[in-house]
């Protein structure tokens, strides 16, 4: 491990915890060269499916996308990182129980829309409008229909 500071290789371990999630390990280090602390985590790695395009390029699952993707949706809304940290884990958990070794991208992005239905209905109508890639206003309308159906159904539900 490289101090962040002085690129140096030797450290030490001063102290180890168990994150508040316990998904990972957090280590707080000292570099032996210029005595700087740093922070460092360990995550178990998890194996993804890799990703496949509509055209057919294959790419590594890359869930910086994903958060990009709903960040954009997501923006000037009253809505928190934690609930997008939250979605993007929904999303990842989904793909990681996927049972083949590549998954269609528009699996992902089905996952992503619903987690954006339940959250905030601007975000989602935004995704799909990207998304879906609407040629007309006509099925951007019937989206918002679809979405208001679901919505009603959901609310009587409760």
């Amino acid at each position: 491990m490289k101090c962040p500071f002085c690129a140096n290789g030797e450290n030490r371990v001063i102290d180890s915890r168990i994150s508040k999630d316990g998904s990972a390990i957090r280590r707080r280090r000292e570099c032996l060269a210029c005595e700087k602390r740093f922070t460092t985590y360990e995550f178990v790695e998890e194996v993804l499916p890799v990703v496949v395009k509509k055209d057919g390029r294959r790419e590594p699952f890359d869930r910086m996308k994903i958060i990009s993707g709903i960040k954009k949706a997501c923006e000037k809304r009253p809505i928190s990182m934690d609930a997008i940290e939250t979605m993007v884990e929904n999303v990842e958990q989904a793909c990681q129980e996927y049972q083949g070794k590549e998954i269609p991208s528009s699996m992902v992005g089905e996952k992503v829309m619903k987690e954006l239905q339940r959250l905030d209905g601007v975000a989602y109508v935004r995704f799909a409008s990207v998304y879906r890639q609407f040629r007309d206003v006509g099925e951007f309308l019937e989206e918002l229909k679809d979405f208001l159906h679901v919505t009603k159904e959901e609310e009587k539900k409760a």
